[in-house]
């Protein structure tokens, strides 16, 4: 997916967010809005969106001497989530279908994205699991989603955010539940950026002890495959199944000839316009594999 002008102001926004994250000083934050403004100004857009955030934070980080200026919140939602999980754990397997019920409830883990909000509160994500829980997703999706899984022997789950990873931990101890000869293949950011999730969060969510992880070798928040390490091109050419979350992965991973099931909340007018869904939605979209005609439907919300 190309960057579009709408991308700008969300960018710098994001700049002028992490600045103040990491110094009180504003000619420092004025520092960061010059060069986020630059890059801006010389942007490819031709190039995916998370493009422009990697060279942004890139910035920051240099100037600031901070690696990850988003850590102490990452813990706390990695905290947070953990605590829900064994309610999580428990509607799940109550449910009537707990594969479709743990599958909802990794779409709303999307809701947790600072690039887009940093205020975000422990309200709205609960309010955001409850939305998901009564979405009627498409089930002709949902049905073809299990059929992929039932005939699929690896998987790379392509992670998003801290504290999301831990309704992806529930979704994936759910799926190798009913498909316990798979393989599945978690991967995270190589280097901290945004609240992205790394290998230290995917432990500290217990993500370890569900599946293998190993991170992308990016500091892009998606999955920039020319920034990416051999080992995560080892992963990504060996699935036979991949599942993205994210509006960052969905920018970068969308045009890739894979099958890919794609789980994120439409949380920005732009990727909302590139999918053909409401800002807010959230979202079930299958892309079909490279030879086979398909579209990408969306989950409803109504």
């Amino acid at each position: 997916m190309k960057t579009y002008p709408d991308c700008i102001p969300c960018f710098v926004r994001q700049s002028l967010e992490a600045a103040r994250l990491v110094s009180d000083d504003p000619s420092f934050h004025e520092e960061i809005l010059r060069r986020a403004c630059q890059i801006a100004a010389e942007l490819d857009y031709s190039a995916p969106p998370p493009a422009m955030g990697r060279d942004i934070h890139r910035v920051i980080r240099s100037l600031s001497g901070v690696e990850d200026p988003y850590r102490e919140a990452k813990a706390r939602f990695n905290d947070f989530i953990l605590g829900l999980m064994p309610g999580l754990k428990k509607q799940v397997e109550q449910s009537a279908d707990p594969f479709e019920t743990a599958l909802k409830l990794a779409i709303a883990g999307n809701v947790i994205d600072f690039g887009v909000n940093i205020t975000l509160t422990q309200g709205e994500i609960e309010h955001t699991e409850r939305q998901a829980l009564a979405l009627e997703l498409d089930k002709e999706t949902v049905a073809q989603f299990k059929s992929s899984l039932a005939n699929a022997s690896r998987i790379l789950y392509v992670g998003d955010n801290a504290g999301e990873v831990v309704f992806d931990r529930v979704f994936i101890e759910t799926i190798k539940k009913a498909y316990a000869t798979l393989e599945i293949t978690f991967a995270v950011r190589g280097t901290p950026i945004l609240n992205d999730v790394t290998l230290e969060d995917a432990r500290q969510a217990g993500m370890h002890e569900t599946a293998k992880v190993v991170a992308n070798g990016s500091d892009a928040p998606g999955c920039l495959l020319d920034d990416c390490s051999e080992e995560f091109h080892k992963h990504l050419s060996r699935a036979d199944l991949i599942i993205s979350k994210g509006q960052g992965n969905y920018e970068t991973m969308s045009e890739l000839p894979h099958e890919i099931y794609f789980l994120l909340k439409a949380k920005c007018v732009v990727i909302a316009r590139d999918i053909g869904a409401a800002q807010g939605d959230l979202l079930l979209l299958r892309k079909a594999p490279a030879g086979e005609s398909g579209t990408l439907p969306k989950a409803s919300n109504d």
